[in-house]
């Protein structure tokens, strides 16, 4: 297990009899009788000193302690929406243990006035399952991000990383909700500060103001609002906090053009980086007719104690979604949905018995029967299974030539021979003759089996055993023409031992197989047969018409596999600006989005998509 599994209990509406709502679980109204967005303003915005401390700045980072009903997010966004000097960026941290389900903050958000609904309901469309652990929501075009971080504060405040520029702290009352309010709290917000960091709150209680002094803090009062005599405000003591990070854009060179650089190139370009990929064979020199006909799915694992694979591509699935919803048709995923078969009755009930420890939320996954499994699938299917609605059918070749062909990002195709250190910094491309193909400020190594032995030219890799011992697996899919006159089946991702992918353009495709120690990956007739063998173990015979009628097309390629099945995403240590991403396996398309999205995170200074701990299990290792 990865860590202490919490199950996410949802905060419930309650009202006052004058409307207000209330945390029934804390005894505590949300906001005070001056009003939410009164209060946001007062508190939260004039007592960090906003909008001015934003005013220039490339970016500005808050974090709220209690995100409750998001008023005071909606009001922040506001303010930065309507000021003219604002932020390039704007990020917002925010912690919750018990989000609201989205029908109670639709109906909390109708109150508001005009001049806010339509942020809230830019809010409401994207917001996420409730699900332990850290969402990231992209707005206003990715120029304002929303971390929301789901889980007991005690424990997540540890999780999150950021480079935090403003504090509201807004949790219930101390005396309700003492561990919104604590040293050890305190203690996590001055190691997520930058110097001169401030705070604000409501709160003005002596113990609170005494524990914001111990934790660093210099702490005044400031004229309270709605007959509250004062409020409590606070900056971060000279001397303490992370410095600025450097706002300059910067050159980055990535070595492979395949999903695990095509993601990184999106999310860095995105940051306005200047993006370079270099690879020989990447999905641009693919023909159009295979890029349309090939297709994979990203279906996020499972498991009973929720480990760290689980964890992991449930975000890369959300990611996903977000980064890759507005792309072109070909390339962008098809949201069909997947369902994991349970192959035996054994299995069936464990996956079972995972739904009830798990408690995940029904719009994420669920048990079906077999009937209804049946009925999702459009083939019949005998022991029912795991319905994962947001999964997605994806198209690798068509969705990675439009990321390599976005904007910001350039490609050279030519292979890297050497990387080095640059006389007077940075980093040096090196081809086979020994010419300087590039120079970068950052350099990301995604070129899968290759990464090691390009970076054991720049440092020893005998501390890092899993990157040694990274092994190259072959395999293949095979690829069946769909008549126009024959049902589209199935209708989503089956998935059981190998998988089943509905049809497109008038192909489907199964998948797959693994063959270690060989030397050459290529599609033959045996493995053709190996994948209808391994098909036939959970799906009847006849139950996919187009299934082994005909000999299939073929589409072989290579994976990088860990011996812990986890990918290394990492700054390599002692070597400022150099990076890996590989060691994706059979999961490129769980690790890819999010990948560039830690990488441009940790570069830009921006609140992490993921937690600290997992972070560390993904690291060079």
């Amino acid at each position: 297990m990865s860590g202490p599994y919490e199950i996410l209990e949802p905060a419930v509406w309650h009202e006052d009899a004058d409307g207000t709502p209330r945390s029934d679980r804390y005894g505590d109204v949300y906001y005070g009788q001056a009003g939410a967005l009164d209060q946001a303003r007062h508190v939260f915005l004039h007592g960090n000193g906003l909008p001015g401390r934003w005013r220039g700045r490339d970016a500005f980072t808050i974090c709220e302690t209690g995100f409750g009903l998001g008023q005071n997010f909606l009001a922040a966004w506001q303010a930065w929406r309507d000021d003219a000097q604002r932020s390039a960026r704007l990020h917002y941290l925010a912690f919750e243990a018990h989000p609201f389900r989205p029908d109670d903050l639709c109906r909390a958000w109708g109150r508001l006035p005009d001049a806010l609904r339509p942020l809230a309901g830019e809010l409401a469309a994207c917001w996420p399952d409730l699900l332990p652990g850290v969402h990231r929501l992209d707005l206003e075009g990715g120029r304002l991000s929303l971390t929301l971080v789901f889980g007991d504060v005690r424990r997540m405040a540890r999780q999150a990383q950021a480079c935090v520029d403003a504090f509201f702290l807004d949790g219930f009352a101390p005396r309700v909700n003492p561990d919104m309010w604590s040293p050890s709290l305190f203690g996590q917000l001055r190691r997520l500060a930058l110097a001169g960091a401030t705070a604000a709150t409501w709160c003005s209680a002596g113990q609170v103001r005494r524990d914001l002094r111990d934790a660093g803090f210099l702490v005044s009062k400031a004229p309270g609002i709605a007959g509250k005599r004062d409020i409590t405000v606070a900056v971060l003591r000279p001397g303490l906090g992370a410095g600025p990070l450097a706002s300059r854009r910067q050159r980055v060179a990535i070595v492979g053009g395949g999903l695990a650089g095509a993601g990184v190139a999106q999310a860095l370009a995105a940051r306005g980086h200047a993006v370079h990929v270099w690879d020989p064979q990447c999905a641009l020199d693919v023909g159009p007719a295979y890029r349309l006909r090939g297709a994979a799915a990203l279906v996020p694992a499972l498991s009973p104690d929720d480990d760290t694979r689980s964890r992991l591509s449930r975000v890369g699935l959300e990611r996903a979604w977000a980064r890759w919803r507005t792309l072109s048709d070909d390339a962008r995923p098809d949201p069909c949905g997947a369902l994991v078969c349970a192959r035996t009755q054994d299995q069936a009930a464990l996956q079972r018995q995972a739904m009830a420890r798990l408690r995940f939320p029904s719009e994420w996954v669920r048990w079906l029967d077999t009937s209804p499994a049946s009925f999702q699938a459009g083939v019949a299917v005998p022991l029912g299974g795991l319905w994962f609605p947001r999964a997605l059918r994806v198209c690798p070749g068509a969705l990675t030539a439009e990321l390599l062909s976005g904007l910001g990002v350039t490609r050279g195709a030519t292979r890297v021979d050497r990387v080095r250190a640059g006389a007077d910094g940075g980093w040096q491309l090196i081809d086979a003759t020994g010419s300087v193909l590039d120079r970068a400020d950052q350099v990301v190594l995604a070129n899968a089996r290759d990464a090691a032995s390009l970076l054991a030219g720049v440092v020893p890799l005998s501390g890092w055993p899993v990157l040694s011992g990274m092994t190259p697996i072959a395999g293949q899919v095979s690829l069946y023409p769909v008549r126009p006159d024959e049902p589209a089946v199935p209708r989503c991702v089956l998935s059981g031992k190998g998988y089943c992918l509905p049809p497109r353009h008038g192909w489907a495709v199964v998948g797959s197989t693994y063959r270690p120690d060989v030397a050459d990956s290529v599609s033959d007739a045996a493995g053709h047969q190996d994948i209808l063998n391994r098909i036939g173990g959970w799906l009847p015979a006849g139950a996919v018409p187009w299934l082994g009628r005909e000999a299939p097309q073929g589409w072989a390629g290579w994976r990088v596999a860990t011996r812990d099945h986890l990918p290394i995403i990492d700054q390599v240590p002692h070597q400022p600006g150099l990076w890996l991403a590989c060691a994706y396996g059979s999961r490129g398309l769980s690790w890819s989005a999010l990948a560039g999205d830690l990488i441009a995170a940790r570069l830009d200074g921006e609140p992490w998509p993921i937690e600290r701990e997992l972070t560390h299990r993904i690291r060079l290792r």
